[in-house]
């Protein structure tokens, strides 16, 4: 499939971007929801700071949050990978 231009508005500007299929198409908007959604919201939170310092606020927030699934996703992985030891354990000393 050929890639899609589409384009999507964050903070009043437009932008023209290619999207290499529907599900990427949606990912794309949604994520431009999102920050439009959270300049929003610091713009209340913060009333008189500029587009740059909202767009850094909001680029913090989200690294944040990258972070923090990513260290939650190790954790899981090695929690899968114990329990997953375990139970070979278990089932080698059935018999």
């Amino acid at each position: 499939m050929a890639d899609q231009n589409i384009t999507i508005t964050i903070a009043g500007r437009k932008y023209c971007l290619k999207a290499s299929s529907p599900e990427k198409e949606e990912i794309i908007r949604k994520a431009a929801d999102v920050v439009n959604n959270k300049i929003s919201y610091y713009q209340k939170v913060f009333a008189g700071k500029s587009e740059a310092d909202l767009l850094s606020f909001v680029a913090l927030n989200e690294c944040i949050t990258n972070l923090t699934i990513s260290k939650d996703k190790e954790t899981m992985l090695s929690e899968v990978k114990a329990l997953g030891e375990q139970l070979a354990s278990y089932i080698e000393n059935i018999d």
